[in-house]
This record gives C-alpha cells, sequence and structure tokens, in this order.
C-alpha cells in the first residue's frame, strides 16, 4: 500500500512538472536559499511591482510566479497543494471552496473589512467589474449600448454586423466565467435573453478575458461580453479602438483572492507577502499593482464572499446550469 502510493503521488507531481504554464517567471537572486511559488491566475505584469518591492528587503529569497486559468489552477493545487505557497485567483467560488476544504492556513491581523475576507484565510485585494467591451468600429454613429437591454436591441437590430463577431467565456472551462454568468442568471432574467441573442448569432468561445481583447483590437471581434473591465481599462489605454461598459442597469463585480497553503514549507514568507500585497493595495494612492483596490467603486456591492458562492458548485446545480446555457448559446 505504501509503495503504490507513493507511485500515485510521483505521477501527480510528474503532472504538475509537465504543466505547460500561461507564463513562468522567477524573481529574485538564482543564489537566494528560500523560495515562494505562487500559483495565480493574474497575468504577471500586474504583480510584477509587487514582487519586486516585496523581495528587495529578502535577499534570500526568491519567488517563481506561476500562472493558469482559474478552473485549471484549483485542479493543480488540490492534486499538489504542497508546491504552492499561495494561491491567487479570480474565481472566488472556487478559492472559497478551497479554503472551506481546509486547504488555506489563517493568517491573523490582516487589516480588511468583513467583507473582505473569510475567516482569516482568504483575503480579497481587488474589486473588479464584469465589462462590456467594443470594437468603436461596429457603432460609427458612437450610440453605444449602455444595458444589458441595450446590447440585445443592438444585436437584434443589426444582425449582419455582429454575426460571428460576438465573444465571451466559455463557462465550461473558465471559473471566472462560470462565476460571472451565474451571478448574472441569478440577478436578472436579462441574462438568459441575452444569450439567446448571442447564440443566435454564433458566439465565439474564450477561455480568458485577454483573449477576448486582443480579438477586438483586431477587428475579429465586435462585441465581448463579461471581460474584466480591470484588464480591458489598462488596454483601452493604449487602444483607442477600445470602449469599455460596465452595464448601468446591475453591476457584477468579482473580488479577487488570496491564500496561504496549509501545506506548504515557507508559511512566514506567505503570510508577510500577503499583509505585504493588502498593504500595497489601499486605494491612497499606494496602488502599484494597477488593479483596483478592495475599496474601489465606492459603496458598489461585489459578488459576496461567503458560503452562498459555493451554490454553483453542487455537482447537480452545475450540469443544470450549463446545459442551460448550452441550449440557449450554443445553437
Amino acid at each position: 500500500m505504501r509503495y503504490f502510493l507513493s507511485v500515485i503521488l510521483a505521477f501527480c507531481s510528474s503532472l504538475c512538472a509537465a504543466q505547460v504554464w500561461e507564463d513562468q517567471r522567477i524573481f529574485g537572486a538564482a543564489e537566494a536559499t528560500q523560495q515562494l511559488r505562487i500559483l495565480s491566475s493574474t497575468d504577471t505584469s500586474f504583480l510584477v511591482p509587487v514582487i519586486d518591492a516585496f523581495l528587495e528587503d529578502r535577499p534570500n529569497l526568491k519567488i517563481e510566479y506561476l500562472v493558469h486559468g482559474t478552473s485549471t489552477i484549483d485542479l493543480l493545487y488540490r492534486q499538489n497543494p504542497g508546491d504552492f505557497d499561495l494561491v491567487i485567483s479570480s474565481a472566488m467560488d472556487l478559492q472559497l471552496k478551497l479554503v472551506n476544504d481546509g486547504f488555506g492556513k489563517q493568517v491573523d491581523d490582516i487589516d480588511l473589512p468583513k467583507s473582505a475576507k473569510w475567516r482569516d484565510t482568504l483575503f480579497a485585494f481587488t474589486k473588479e467589474p464584469a465589462a462590456i467591451v467594443l470594437n468603436r468600429a461596429a457603432f460609427p454613429n458612437g450610440d453605444l449600448p449602455k444595458t444589458r437591454q441595450d446590447l440585445i436591441t443592438a444585436l437584434r437590430n443589426q444582425p449582419d454586423v455582429f454575426k460571428d463577431k460576438i465573444a465571451t467565456y466559455d463557462v465550461r472551462t473558465s471559473g471566472l466565467g462560470y462565476l460571472f454568468a451565474t451571478q448574472d442568471a441569478r440577478s436578472s432574467e436579462t441574462f438568459w435573453r441575452l444569450m439567446e441573442v448571442m447564440g443566435g448569432l454564433g458566439t465565439r468561445l474564450y477561455c480568458c478575458s485577454g483573449q477576448m481583447i486582443d480579438g477586438l483590437v483586431l477587428g475579429d471581434i465586435a462585441v465581448a461580453y463579461n471581460v474584466l473591465g480591470s484588464y480591458a481599462e489598462a488596454r483601452a489605454k493604449t487602444e483607442p479602438a477600445l470602449a469599455v461598459i460596465l452595464p448601468s442597469d446591475f453591476p457584477t463585480t468579482m473580488m479577487r483572492t488570496i491564500f496561504a497553503s496549509d501545506a506548504a514549507q515557507t508559511n512566514l514568507e506567505a503570510e508577510a507577502f500577503i499583509r505585504f500585497l493588502i498593504e500595497q493595495q489601499r486605494d491612497d494612492g499606494r496602488n502599484i499593482t494597477g488593479l483596483p483596490s478592495v475599496m474601489s467603486f465606492g459603496t458598489q456591492q461585489s459578488i459576496p464572499l461567503n458560503p452562498a458562492l459555493l451554490s454553483y458548485l453542487d455537482a447537480l446545480k452545475r450540469r443544470t446550469f450549463i446545459e442551460a446555457w448550452e441550449n440557449a448559446l450554443v445553437q
């Protein structure tokens, strides 16, 4: 039995080692004897300033930063929790489930509102809305949709303009996409009407916001629905073709979260990184990531960080939701 268990563990480790990352970078001195491994869905460019600043006073520490999609992160971490010191993800529900399942380490004295942390184990450091992102060329009169109903009307009025030029997440494979879609569906029936209209026009499905934004810039896509607003706003600064719309009918706003792995060996440095990251994300001019602080958007409500998030992770509810989504969108 002991031999059999060793074989299984070795197999899981080899899977992780063979993983093709969306990005993989090592920060710090090559001769550093301590290492933090961060498993993250956040594009490396946003965290570089924090990592560099954190390492300034830690010459004996290096950080390996590993990027993948939200669903894959959940699977990889569950297979090998001891291989990673910190987990960062925009999929709040998957993060909460990992912590609820006992994978997270309690870190005391993190200065955040109760709404931005869970059991002193899971901590939010950004508040980011889902956006409708448009290529302005598809709206030459400048009359951009401000609500989901406006978008429905625009798509119905000009199907020839938008045929095969609409994009959204594939909720079957994207953890964040699934979170946004289920929260939208809970908020309004407009979501399902929009999915049916988009499905009738041949919507393209993507893994992540970055790919949708690239398609918009190239003109391959005219409309992308539920794109991460923070990523779109950052890109729009240098791409005038992009228009970023935060729907005024109801906002869908997630909080990006981080937790320290209870199975990791470098717990003190992992805790220190969480404290440092939270401190750097204050909404008072000290935010060096460029991502919106968890204190941003005033009183605008985000998706609550509480056990209600776990509802749509139930196997039956997930299957039922995805079937309804496929019937509406994948026509």
